[in-house]
C-alpha cells in the first residue's frame, strides 16, 4: 500500500489570526473554529469486505470540549481564547480516525457506529491527551501531546486482539494559535499514521 504524504495544509475554518494562550474566555465572545486532517493515500481498489467500527474515545472531562487545552503546568488546565475545534475533541478523534482509516482501503466500510452494520472488528478509544504544553524554562517552544490507548476487539467471540498505546508530540514556534494547531496537526497525523498502520496488521 502506497500512502502519500500527509497534507499539512490546515482546513481551517478561521479568517483571523489570533493570539497565543491565555485563560477562559466569557461564554458570550465569538470562537474561531480549527479542524485537522486526515491522511490521504493513493486512490485504490478496496481489498476487504470486512467492517470495522471505531467507537467515540472516551477522555477525562478537561478534553471532553471542542475547547483547545493548555496546560501551563501539570495542576492547572486553560484553555485558548477565542478558539475551538469544530467538534469535542473526542469526536474530532474518531472523525480522523474514521476518514483515515476507511481512506486506507483496507476495510470495506469503516462507521462511528454499530447502527445497520455488522462489524467484524471494533476499534476501542481512550483519548489520555490532546493538549499544549507550556514551554519549559529556557525553552521558546510550546509541546503539542496527543495520546491514545486503542484495543482491538473481533466482533465475532468480542476477543481482544490486541492493545497499544500511541503518544505523539510536535513542537509549535510559539503560542500563536495558528502554530498551536499546525503541531496538533503534525502530532495528530503522526499518531494516525501509527493507529492506522497498527489496526491493519492486526486485523489481518
Amino acid at each position: 500500500m502506497t500512502r502519500l504524504p500527509l497534507r499539512r495544509t490546515l482546513w481551517i475554518a478561521a479568517l483571523t489570526l489570533l493570539a497565543g494562550c491565555s485563560a477562559l474566555t466569557k461564554a458570550t465572545e465569538p470562537l474561531d473554529a480549527y479542524t485537522l486532517t486526515p491522511l490521504v493515500f493513493d486512490a485504490q481498489t478496496q481489498s476487504s469486505a470486512r467492517h470495522l467500527v471505531v467507537e467515540l474515545p472516551t477522555s477525562s472531562g478537561a478534553l471532553a470540549t471542542d475547547r483547545i487545552l493548555i496546560l501551563p503546568n501539570p495542576l492547572q488546565a486553560e484553555y485558548l481564547a477565542k478558539a475551538r475545534w469544530v467538534d469535542p475533541a473526542p469526536v474530532l478523534v474518531q472523525n480522523l480516525l474514521v476518514a483515515s482509516l476507511q481512506g486506507s482501503g483496507a476495510f470495506r466500510r469503516v462507521g462511528r457506529d454499530a447502527a445497520g452494520l455488522t462489524p467484524d472488528y471494533v476499534l476501542l478509544v481512550e483519548l489520555g491527551a490532546f493538549q499544549a504544553e507550556a514551554p519549559a524554562p529556557g525553552v521558546s517552544a510550546t509541546q503539542v501531546r496527543v495520546a491514545l490507548n486503542v484495543t482491538l476487539v473481533r466482533e465475532e467471540d468480542r476477543r481482544l486482539v490486541a492493545s497499544r498505546r500511541f503518544d505523539h508530540t510536535a513542537m509549535a514556534p510559539s503560542s500563536a494559535t495558528l502554530d498551536l494547531v499546525a503541531a496538533f496537526d503534525t502530532a495528530t497525523g503522526a499518531m494516525l499514521t501509527g493507529v492506522v498502520d497498527w489496526t491493519l496488521a492486526q486485523s489481518r
